[in-house]
């Protein structure tokens, strides 16, 4: 989608050396000297959460770089270091060392040399953006962005997706926003104005931003860019065609591949090869959140998507060209004005002659308004304002308005978005996830971003569910009418039509009504989808109007009380599991199970005495990798099963809730048990009450797990009534610790994150105690990776000047930098000169890179300071350091080690 909008001119940034400048280094010593616009520089930035997040994008950025001499960087929130290892037992900040060096080398295929951290914490996987702000912290995260991005002055921004799309990762959602609103920010000198008066930093105007969240189709093969159809025809949406020609004559396509394979920890490293024939291979697609320049829209591949911002892009408008356009309200109704702001900015050192702004609109549409803006002296910015209204009879739906710049000889352009509604309009009720993100959209300036995630809620298979209706009203008058609601076969409300109360003009009221599910027969999860309906509002003046919206439905079970506590050995005896058995080979994600015997699972519950109780029985024909013991943990990497509950039915994201995975066998023998993702994480400690057993067959068909779960061990006070319940099966047939193929009872895509889509379950005849605990806060794993103990990052640092962890730079006089290093008997003895109290980590490396020692040392105040690093074998060949002084500041410096 385009989101035009007014800013001011193009602001060129500096870098003060006096606010992080040193004294002179010793012989052999790289003392940082602040941000280096040539090294530092950077002409795109992507921003993503994780390493590998910007591996779909690595044949687009490798193309530009080789290509058009563009250099890419990439901002990674965090190292990854809640996620699996599929080649050793590393986790947390070990992990994150790991995947660092794995990210490093697969962007370096695509001509990427810098991979800037915030060092924020990968603390689990989560559908939840405020999950994610409540771990990474707002101000904190933008504000390192911002800093980044006003030191490395890119032209354009690439992100991913901001919104609550099923199964899009909390932290993906999180990282887009950051970028989204750096976007803003780095511009805005009343953002951040500390590094603007005491860092010495400028403002910096993106003059493009883009998402890796497009929503279009093309067939493959090199006419792709010029057949992108989006799926909404106001989205800009650009391709860059992965076919051509790169490095040693492969495809573009084929370095991604091969990029995407150092990944290895994360499973990636058996990825095959792209497609030899280059008409199978299709464009990477972006889709543009925002601009602050012009461009041709018709313009298509690398020249459309950097067009006015790092190529012409075929308007002939002199590079440096501001324009932007903002409607006074995104919603109009129909027959109703707005005000739309078109601004054009002249190049800072090049006026704009015989300027003048147009605005396109449809048949019937009205315009009024005068576009002539005259010369524009170079570095300011004149508008013109048009009196839009769109007609009687337009349909509710978003328009694109076309503003085009003009000179004697040149053009270009941007977009507004309109959207038409009707004077009353009826939407079912939004998820939390969903209002929380449309408030953020409206929030920011972004409201086009807004209703943009389907409206759809779950109710359990032949139950029932009140839904809220927000009715609101776009028009300057006072509206009254009525609801009608069509509900799809199978489903049944007692409130067909609902009355809605007089609504007065630009504000909102809420009708409800009751839908009961009558066909306990329909498919649940993804086999079933969203079941769609309609909401039809009636006024009592004026055209209907009609919204869809989406009922899905997620199984339901009662669990009955056993006759007697069943004995946890793996077997099922007569009494134990009284009630239904519950079918778990529902395919969720990986590859389908090629039969009953690959992959299938069935379960039964029970209760008794405060626990819960359940078996399950996997049918698969090849066992995965038994891991050791001590690695009871990351469960989709090999065989396992996950239990989730949800106490009350009622979370939003999975920190108040129990998430138990169980894996059959280990390689020292017995099962184990592991929680991940949830309240409170870890191993038997964090739920001792837990019991576990399993038996494996011999010869091998599958396997059966016995839980206990101590109903007070689940956090938060039970509803014996709505219990959210969960049952998955994960099945690898790996001996490399990569999962193939995942089922389960309720299976969505990204369900283990997402509560609201386990099943329901009641506890029949079960009583909660009447004093139950209220849910605790959760434990969210927050150990990550300093780029302090980076050597790589420090490296960086000395090489570019960009601050480490995208915190601010240590000034001179309160800093400490490596002033020589020697090696001799087994280590390495490293001098410091320091300015000002902190800490320095140190790290010795040999020619390679390799790490032979670390220390971290103390530093008491100014002075001369020396440390010795014993080595572990290896030939020292330089030492590197991160120091952080008392207010949190940073710097980094090299020293080769002398024999």
């Amino acid at each position: 989608m385009v989101v035009a909008r007014w800013c001011s001119s193009i602001a060129v940034v500096g870098f003060a050396a006096a606010a992080i400048g040193m004294a002179p280094p010793a012989s052999g010593a790289q003392e940082p000297e602040g941000a280096k616009p040539e090294a530092g520089q950077l002409d795109v930035l992507f921003v993503g959460a994780h390493p590998d997040d910007e591996a779909g994008t690595l044949s687009t950025l490798g193309q530009w770089n080789s290509d058009h001499d563009i250099r890419s960087g990439v901002v990674t929130v965090t190292r990854g270091e809640g996620g699996g290892n599929a080649v050793g037992t590393e986790e947390g900040p070990e992990l994150g060392e790991l995947r660092e060096a794995e990210e490093r080398s697969a962007v370096g295929r695509a001509g990427v040399t810098e991979v800037l951290n915030l060092d924020k914490a990968d603390f689990y996987y989560t559908v939840s953006a405020p999950l994610t702000e409540q771990a990474w912290g707002h101000e904190d995260s933008l504000g390192k962005l911002v800093r980044l991005v006003r030191m490395t002055q890119p032209k354009v921004v690439i992100t991913m997706d901001p919104a609550p799309t099923p199964g899009n990762h909390g932290h993906h959602q999180y990282a887009a926003r950051l970028a989204t609103e750096a976007y803003q920010a780095a511009a805005d000198p009343s953002a951040f104005p500390g590094q603007l008066t005491e860092e010495g930093l400028s403002t910096w105007s993106v003059d493009r931003l883009f998402s890796t969240a497009a929503k279009g189709s093309a067939d493959p093969g090199p006419g792709c860019e010029e057949g992108i159809r989006p799926e909404d025809p106001v989205d800009r949406i650009w391709g860059i065609w992965a076919g051509r020609t790169g490095p040693d004559g492969k495809t573009w396509a084929q370095v991604e591949q091969e990029a995407k394979r150092d990944y290895v920890s994360q499973g990636w490293g058996g990825f095959p090869d792209a497609p030899s024939d280059p008409a199978e291979i299709t464009c990477d697609q972006f889709v543009q959140l925002d601009s602050r320049v012009p461009y041709r829209a018709d313009a298509k591949g690398s020249e459309g998507m950097l067009g006015g911002a790092l190529l012409d892009g075929g308007s002939g408008l002199p590079r440096g060209t501001g324009l932007t356009a903002e409607a006074e309200r995104a919603k109009i109704t129909a027959g109703t004005p707005t005000t739309v702001t078109v601004a054009a900015t002249a190049p800072q050192r090049q006026p704009l002659r015989n300027a003048h702004v147009d605005l396109a609109v449809g048949e019937g549409w009205q315009v009024r308004g005068d576009g002539r803006l005259g010369t524009v002296a170079p570095g300011k910015t004149a508008s013109a304002e048009f009196v839009v209204t769109a007609p009687e009879a337009a349909e509710a739906q978003s328009f694109q308005l076309p503003a085009t710049l003009s000179t004697k000889d040149a053009s270009g352009g941007t977009e507004v978005l309109l959207k038409v509604v009707a004077p009353l309009v009826a939407e079912q009720e939004p998820l939390p996830q969903v209002a929380e993100f449309d408030s953020w959209a409206q929030r920011v300036g972004y409201p086009e971003l807004a209703d943009r995630v389907a409206r759809v809620l779950t109710l359990p298979s032949g139950g029932s569910r009140k839904i809220d209706v927000p009715v609101r009203n776009h028009s300057t008058e006072p509206v009254s009418g009525q609801l009608r609601v069509d509900l799809p076969e199978g489903f049944d409300t007692s409130t067909p039509t609902v009355a809605i109360p007089e609504v007065p003009a630009g504000e909102q009221t809420s009708v409800a009504f009751e839908v009961t599910n009558t066909d306990a027969g329909l498919e649940t999860g993804m086999q079933g989808g969203a079941y769609g309906y309609e909401l039809t509002v009636e006024p009592d003046a004026g055209n209907s109007s009609s919204t869809s919206a989406g009922l899905e439905l997620v199984p339901r079970t009662e669990i009955p009380q056993a006759a007697q506590q069943p004995n946890v050995d793996g077997q099922a005896t007569d009494g134990e599991y009284p009630g239904p058995e519950l079918d778990l080979s529902g395919y969720w994600e990986g590859e389908e199970c090629a039969s009953a015997q690959d992959c299938s699972a069935t379960a039964q519950l029970s209760w008794h005495s405060d626990t819960l109780y359940a078996l399950v029985n996997v049918v698969d024909d090849k066992p995965g990798n038994r891991l050791p013991e001590a690695d009871c943990k990351r469960h989709w990497r090999s065989d396992s099963v996950e239990l989730t509950i949800d106490p009350a039915g009622d979370s939003e994201n999975t920190s108040s809730t129990m998430k138990l995975a169980a894996f059959p066998a280990t390689a020292d023998g017995g099962p184990c048990y592991f929680r991940d993702a949830d309240n409170h994480q870890g191993g038997p400690d964090t739920a001792p009450g837990v019991e576990i057993a399993s038996e494996v067959s011999e010869p091998y068909e599958g396997y059966t797990v016995e839980l206990a779960v101590p109903l007070d061990e689940v956090p938060g006070p039970i509803d014996p009534e709505a219990l959210g319940l969960n049952l998955l099966v994960y099945d690898s047939d790996t001996q490399d610790n990569v999962g193939k193929t995942r089922i389960g009872w309720s299976t969505w895509g990204g369900v283990q994150g997402d509560p609201y889509r386990w099943g329901q379950a009641s506890l029949a005849d079960y009583q909660p105690a009447p004093d139950q605990p209220e849910t605790p806060e959760p434990e969210l794993p927050l150990d990550a990776l300093s780029s302090l103990d980076s050597p790589q990052s420090i490296e960086q640092s000395v090489r570019t000047g960009l601050p480490l962890g995208g915190v601010a730079a240590a000034p001179k006089r309160d800093s400490a930098w490596l002033s020589g290093a020697t090696g001799a008997d087994g280590a390495v003895s490293a001098e410091l000169t320091a300015t000002g109290a902190g800490s320095a980590h140190l790290h010795v490396l040999d020619a390679d890179g390799a790490v032979l020692g670390r220390e971290v040392l103390d530093v008491d105040g100014p002075g001369k300071l020396t440390a010795r690093i014993p080595v572990d074998g290896g030939a020292p060949a330089r030492v590197v350091a991160g120091f952080q002084n008392a207010s949190g500041a940073v710097a980094a410096s090299a020293a080769e080690v002398a024999g």
